[in-house]
């Protein structure tokens, strides 16, 4: 999966709430997700640098924000 770089900055900047929804209940932190995002922005999308809990973290909430962006 290549990551939209733009998509993500806004997610993070404008739609931190979307987060905060989806993370509420599971036990997450919405700054942990948030955490995740910046890095992967940091390392221009390279989600091969990721741990391996930080791939579970970005599978179970980033992606699909990705794939479906709030508006």
């Amino acid at each position: 999966m290549d990551v939209d770089l733009d998509l993500l900055r806004t997610l993070i900047t404008t739609h931190s709430t979307a987060i905060e929804k989806s993370v509420a209940g599971t036990g997450y932190l919405a700054r942990t997700v948030i955490g995740v995002a910046t890095y992967l922005l940091d390392n221009e999308g390279n989600l091969d640098l990721l741990t391996a809990r930080q791939r579970v973290t970005f599978d179970k909430f980033l992606a699909p924000l990705l794939q479906e962006p709030p508006r």
